[in-house]
């Protein structure tokens, strides 16, 4: 079974197929790399297409302490992988948790990026909502330990955001459900107190948002509520970001409508590998309506 090992030691599962120029797909909380299986048939048609199971994700080691467990080991992981499998840089897509390690591999190995894609990302980012957001990563810990992830699964999957996914495709989220009863409790408790957690807000990173000139395309659905103002910021903040939404879409994009999400990323990629991604004009930045004054 294919692995990748982290600078700490971690073991991480990867899977990968096609050929030609990377593309690194990084799964959400209540993912994990199977999640990523429309974009591995798709973009691997094209592409080197490589999906990793984050780690306290098995068949990725899982760490038993917390302090294993953090933003920026996140974001590290995903140059693990590049390492080992001997990629110089990649496109990276990120959902989510994904999303979130994926701006922040921007932040930290912008050398080793060739574009980013920051979808559905941006829960618990808001200001007013940091405290709600701390207390309710410590009321699912608990609520793991204390159930189990099948009973986890039963209710997580449900939330406001996920449950547009069961109408449009029950089969689907049926899968979804399972894959997440499957995930280990001790992982899934680490990964919200070590990572969802204490990851810092969107609006603490505006600076390092104006800094990035990576190409950057920000997605989320219409109707993943926690994520709309965030995918704004980006876009506002983020000098190279684009920012498409996806109508009457949830949180899990890739998976609720993936035609559309494989779609829209493989016109972003098409037109980053053609050296036709712009940096946004600075006249478009004002605060005149018209220009005139």
């Amino acid at each position: 079974m294919p692995h990748a090992t982290t600078d700490d030691g971690v073991r991480l599962h990867y899977e990968e197929t096609g050929a030609g120029t990377p593309v690194v797909f990084v799964h959400e909380y209540a993912g994990d790399w199977r999640s990523w299986e429309p974009q591995l048939r798709h973009f691997g048609q094209r592409y080197r297409a490589i999906a990793y199971n984050a780690r306290g994700y098995p068949p990725s080691d899982v760490p038993e302490n917390v302090a294993a467990y953090s933003q920026h080991r996140a974001a590290d992981d995903i140059r693990s992988i590049l390492d080992h499998l001997k990629i110089d840089r990649a496109h990276i897509v990120g959902l989510s948790m994904g999303g979130f390690a994926t701006l922040h591999f921007g932040f930290r190995h912008p050398t080793r990026a060739r574009s980013l894609v920051v979808a559905g990302c941006g829960y618990g980012a808001e200001t007013e909502s940091r405290a709600r957001f701390r207390a309710e990563a410590e009321a699912i810990a608990a609520f793991i330990d204390q159930n189990g992830m099948q009973t986890f699964a039963a209710k997580y999957a449900y939330g406001p955001t996920r449950v547009q996914f069961e109408n449009k495709d029950p089969r689907g989220f049926a899968e979804f459900k399972q894959y997440l009863s499957e995930h280990s409790a001790l992982g899934a408790r680490n990964t919200q107190l070590g990572v969802q957690r204490e990851r810092p807000s969107l609006y603490d990173l505006v600076e390092d948002m104006k800094r990035l000139t990576l190409p950057t395309l920000i997605l989320t659905g219409d109707e993943d509520w926690p994520c709309l103002n965030p995918g704004i910021l980006m876009k506002q903040t983020i000098p190279t970001a684009a920012l498409s939404v996806m109508p009457n879409c949830g949180h899990t994009i890739n998976i609720e409508d993936p035609d559309e999400f494989n779609r829209l990323v493989a016109a972003f990629l098409a037109q980053v590998d053609a050296n036709r991604w712009p940096t946004r004009d600075p006249r478009a930045v004002t605060a005149s309506i018209t220009g005139i004054k």
